[in-house]
This record gives structure tokens, sequence and C-alpha cells, in this order.
């Protein structure tokens, strides 16, 4: 979470080491205790008394863990006294939190937020999502700056390494995979340059690939070169792309599967970068078949002023953030609560409206008349590519499942505060550290 954590864990580590009874500690980094228990062999490993019950424990481990451990002969033991969680004592004692954000979750903690908002993901957790969009292939070259260069106008640059993730629509789904039952993408890969075997191979196991082909094109890719430095400052970038429409048998095929796939979907979700997968006809047709519509139009360097929110007339739920907000109305300068509660409900019908505004968090609007303000979770900021992504991923099927659009909001700002801390795609956001998340704000 935010200011988290308070004691890091060279500091947990001090403090069991001075406990007498301890002869050694050691700092795991896996995700779960599996990989120490499988080279210890403990005889015996125990746990807190909340994860007794396997249902009760959120990170989905405990399970696993018992089996590694039992499996080794040994046996796992629940403590039973008095327990004290650091996430509640600094919440209530302590004012770690600026003072918007502070009365904001004073507020759901007293309204039984924390209640409200699990049971919104475990509302979703059956869902059959369908996801439109384009794939984008995020290309991360590191470098370090050299220096002019002695005879031209131009920075030369080390390269170090590099890496590239499956990005654009397949990271919405798989951010969607960790809190539904089953996701189908439904995109174009490119003829040439297709990368398609990364694709198949970043997907997760509950997501399933429909793609048609646009011919002649490339799959997007997106190279970005990057500082190798502790900034992650990214330098410029370079667009490997054909964003014009597919060849009209393309898009009928598109189409028709859409207009076949969709209302068997309890969501479908239009993630439209604007490079030229989703068309005014994939538009009319998702409208028309879709029983609930989640739609995020991204403005970028590719399609400014070109692809916005207002080229759908209908949707259920519209997540953008707030340069896109006032590109679709054309106000540069209103305050952004009218934006969102008064210019966009005149321009789409529609009556769930979250606007996203970076580290300031996200405006709301319910069809009420007025806005209301979000505050933002996190102002430790890794890479923000795919926050807003994480987002709409997660806040959609909040959504569709009945949770009020300030909850929505909070479940959003959330997911995009933990993707803020993780580079590129490496990662997705998972139910688990997400509940964790919110947990330890609410407590």
């Amino acid at each position: 979470g935010p200011n988290r954590p308070v004691f890091p864990d060279h500091v947990r580590a001090e403090m069991v080491a001075s406990l007498e009874s301890v002869d050694w500690v050691v700092i795991s980094q896996a995700a779960s205790a599996d990989p120490v228990l499988e080279a210890i062999r403990p005889d015996v490993y125990a746990k807190g008394k909340e994860y007794a019950v396997d249902e009760d424990d959120v990170t989905g481990k405990i399970v696993s863990e018992r089996e590694t451990v039992e499996g080794g002969g040994g046996r796992v033991i629940f403590t039973d006294g008095v327990t004290f969680s650091s996430s509640s004592l600094l919440n209530k004692h302590f004012n770690i939190y600026d003072p918007m954000l502070q009365q904001h979750l004073d507020l759901l903690r007293r309204g039984g937020g924390l209640d409200r908002l699990t049971g919104a993901l475990e509302k979703m957790q059956d869902f059959r999502v369908l996801v439109i969009g384009d794939v984008i292939i995020d290309d991360y070259q590191y470098v370090s700056p050299l220096g002019k260069a002695t005879k031209e106008n131009i920075i030369a640059t080390q390269h170090q390494k590099g890496e590239t993730f499956a990005g654009g629509v397949v990271a919405t789904a798989n951010h969607l995979a960790s809190f539904c039952r089953e996701v189908e993408v439904l995109t174009c890969l490119g003829s040439e340059n297709s990368y398609e075997d990364l694709v198949n191979n970043s997907i997760k196991p509950n997501v399933k690939l429909t793609a048609v082909i646009k011919d002649g094109a490339p799959t997007t890719r997106k190279c970005r070169y990057i500082d190798h430095g502790y900034t992650m400052r990214k330098l410029f970038e370079v667009c490997y792309l054909d964003d014009t429409p597919m060849a009209d048998n393309r898009q009928q095929e598109l189409d028709q599967i859409i207009r076949e796939k969709a209302p068997d979907f309890d969501l479908v979700v239009m993630a439209d970068f604007g490079h030229g997968l989703i068309s005014p006809s994939t538009i009319e047709t998702a409208t028309e078949a879709a029983r609930f519509l989640a739609v995020n139009t991204q403005t970028n360097s590719a399609n400014y002023g070109f692809n916005l929110i207002s080229k759908y007339s209908r949707t259920d739920f519209i997540c953008i953030d707030q340069p896109e907000a006032r590109l679709a109305v054309a106000d540069r300068f209103s305050d952004l609560p009218t934006i969102v509660s008064d210019r966009l409900p005149n321009i789409i019908d529609c009556n769930k409206i979250i606007v996203t505004a970076g580290k300031h968090g996200c405006y709301v609007y319910e069809g009420d008349g007025q806005a209301n303000h979000v505050p933002g979770l996190t102002n430790t900021i890794v890479d923000t590519i795919g926050a807003g992504d994480a987002f709409f991923a997660v806040s959609a099927p909040a959504v569709a499942a009945g949770a009020s659009i300030s909850d929505a909001g909070f479940i959003g700002n959330a997911a995009g505060g933990l993707m803020v801390g993780i580079i590129g795609h490496r990662s997705s956001v998972d139910k688990a550290t997400l509940i964790k998340f919110i947990t330890a704000l609410l407590k």
C-alpha cells in the first residue's frame, strides 16, 4: 500500500534475529513459503491463527504450504495467542496518509467498506468476459547515455539489455483472469512480425485467444528506449504499426465473431487503443450484442484527437483519463467534475463514468447529477505503462457486478496503484494481492 512497508524486510529480520531462541534469519523473495519449506523440510511450521481456516487465507497459499510441509514429514501448527496487526495500529494511531485520503478511508471503515469492496471482488469471480482490442507489443530497451556524438547533434547511448511484453488487450485480459472465471480475447495479429508465440505464451491459463489476421501489416509494437539508471526515465519511442482500417472481409469476420459470441458473456470489454481494429461497424455490433458493455478509448501519439469516446453513442460503463475526457468534449479549462457530470453525459448515453486523474485518483459519476472524487492511493511510481489498463480491467467487472461507482473507483485506484510499481507488464495485478492491499488500507 501507499507508504508501505513501514517496517521493511531488513528491520523485520533484525527484530526476529534479536530473539534469544532464533539462530538464523533468512529473507525470502518468493511469493509463498513453498521454496523455503522444500529446502528446509521443517518438523514444525508455525502460522498465525488467521490462517487456520483455508477459506480465510486471501493469498490462497496455505493449502500448498501445508501439503509441502506434510510431504516432508512435518506438521503445521497455528498459534492461538493475542495478535497485533501493524497495519491496524498504524491506521488507527498514525497519520500516514494525506488528509483527503485519510478522510476517505475513515468513511469507508465506518461504512463497512472492507466487506463491501471484497464482496464486490467475490461477485465477479464466476464472470465470463469477452475482451476486444488491439495487441500491443511493449518492447523495452534499456540504455546508458554516453553523451553527445562528436559529429552529429544526437545523444549516444550504450545498450544494456532488453525485454518484451505482450501488452494492450493481452494485459487487460491477464488482469481480468485473476478475478473472473473465463476470459476470451478477440483481437487481430499482423501477418508480418506477428509475435504470435509471445502472445500465446503470455496469456494466463484461463484466457482464450481468438485472432483475425491483418494482411500485410505487423502486430503493433512500441519500442521504448529507457535510461538504465534508477529513474526508469523513457528517452524516446519508436512505433512499428499500421493503424489503417482492416480489409472489409477481415472486419466483417471480426464483427461476425462478436455478433455470435458477445451475448454469451456477462461482460464485454472494449479496450480501444485506436490502432485500426475497432471500426464503426464493430462498435455498432458490440453495442447491440453485449449484455453489459464497458469501454475505454485511449489517446496516444499515433491517434491524438481521433480516438475519442464520442465514437460510441451508448455504453454501460466508461473509463477514460482526464486528457481523453477533455478532448472528447473539446474543453481544456472547465473543472474536471463538471466535465464528468455534465459534459460527457451530454455526448454519450452512459450513466456510469470514471475519469482517472493519475496520482490524484479519479472522479466518478453515476447519473446522480454530480461527480465525486476518489483519492489516489500511492505516490510511489516505477512505471506508469499499464496502470490505466489495470484500473479499467478491475473496475469494469466490479461495476457490472453491481458495485457502486465510488467503490469501483476505489478498487480501480488500488489496481492502478499496484501496477505503477511494476515495470511494463512483467506481471499482472492479481486478486490476492489486491485484497491484501485493500485490507491493509482499511484495517
